[in-house]
């Protein structure tokens, strides 16, 4: 008789197994796919942020240099266009190999079209004259018309990376190849505005890394995804 007093608990616990633990439990994964799309949505945004320098948004200043076809180019033959940036130099003996590898991979995805280019820019314009950019972009098998390999006076090639775009370069006697520079890619709409993704914060990248991170995370990915957002949707 004493066993018949548990009978209503005993039918309760059954009840709320049956009923509520699986609720329960695809509450949590409705929660765990909700925080998951919510970080998607930041990350992958389709609408890709402006970067802003006190407040205003950062747009790539004026520039003209010769390129590998003793041609001037300007940022004006970039307009209606989405390009990407890189500073670099020829006899780079280490990051500049794997960036322009990289960057040939764009090259080849986007380069026939008319409204996107790429401009890299070398940090020892005193050896990488037009001739010498020429025979790089030979040896890089570029066949796209436009890919601009860009050299002019050293002290506008210093002016535009580390204060136009805020990509470090500089001389430094004491590392491989006699210069240092940061390995970014930065990705400029269609009106001239350095544009990026945001991460997991929400806050943007502002540049893309040209080479494998230490993480194995390939920004060459990311900026493809979003070079295709901008070519879409501006």
């Amino acid at each position: 008789m004493k066993n018949k007093k548990y009978i209503p608990l005993v039918i309760i616990v059954l009840i709320f197994a049956v009923w509520f633990i699986p609720r329960i439990n695809n509450r949590i994964k409705s929660d765990k796919i909700i925080e998951s799309n919510r970080t998607e949505k930041i990350t992958q945004s389709s609408k890709l942020s402006f970067v802003k320098l006190n407040g205003e948004s950062r747009k790539v200043p004026d520039f003209i240099f010769l390129n590998q076809d003793n041609r001037y180019i300007s940022n004006e033959d970039f307009t209606g266009k989405v390009y990407v940036a890189e500073f670099f130099f020829t006899s780079c003996p280490n990051i500049c190999i794997e960036m322009n590898q990289n960057m040939k991979i764009l090259d080849e995805e986007f380069g026939n079209r008319e409204d996107f280019g790429i401009a890299s820019f070398t940090i020892d314009p005193i050896t990488d004259t037009p001739k010498v950019l020429k025979e790089y972009s030979e040896r890089l098998n570029v066949k796209s018309l436009n890919w601009h390999f860009l050299t002019g006076k050293i002290d506008d090639v210093y002016e535009l990376s580390n204060s136009g775009f805020n990509i470090f370069a500089g001389v430094n006697p004491a590392v491989a190849g006699g210069f240092e520079h940061q390995g970014y890619f930065a990705l400029i709409d269609k009106n001239g505005y350095i544009r990026s993704r945001r991460d997991s914060n929400g806050n943007p990248i502002v540049y893309y890394l040209g080479i494998t991170s230490g993480d194995g995370k390939q920004g060459i990915d990311m900026i493809k995804e979003d070079i295709i957002k901008l070519l879409e949707n501006g």
